[in-house]
């Protein structure tokens, strides 16, 4: 029971992060760059560029706004998990081999999830 309220916790405490200092600061950047007419002047969010670079995500047809949520909700979930794994871990070398790794192979299968949402509702950039 203590593990679920712990993720629970994690979960919506890192969610709020996100939105507070990730998917705020990001739209009012965009928001700002959009009103000078300057493109791509401001800083992209990693997690989005690595969705842009790896699976040719097209930002055109997608929300930039709905984008931020679906990175703040999926990121919050790997960190509340990858929490969750470390705290069962009896010493510290085990609780970073175990960490990192999962955390490496939380951010491929979560961001291919992503990836196949907006595959299946065509927003990906033709080849």
């Amino acid at each position: 029971m203590e593990e679920l309220l712990l993720f629970l916790l994690t979960y919506i405490l890192t969610f709020i992060f996100y939105q507070i200092f990730v998917v705020r600061r990001a739209k009012k950047e965009r928001d700002s760059s959009n009103k000078k007419k300057k493109k791509k002047e401001y800083k992209e969010v990693l997690e989005i560029s690595y969705l842009v670079y790896r699976y040719h995500i097209d930002l055109d047809k997608i929300s930039y706004s709905q984008l931020l949520q679906i990175i703040a909700l999926v990121s919050s979930f790997d960190i509340a998990v990858v929490v969750s794994v470390i705290l069962l871990m009896p010493n510290l070398l085990l609780e970073l081999l175990v960490g990192i790794s999962t955390m490496v192979l939380l951010i491929i299968i979560s961001y291919h999830f992503v990836y196949l949402f907006y595959k299946k509702k065509g927003m990906i950039k033709d080849e």
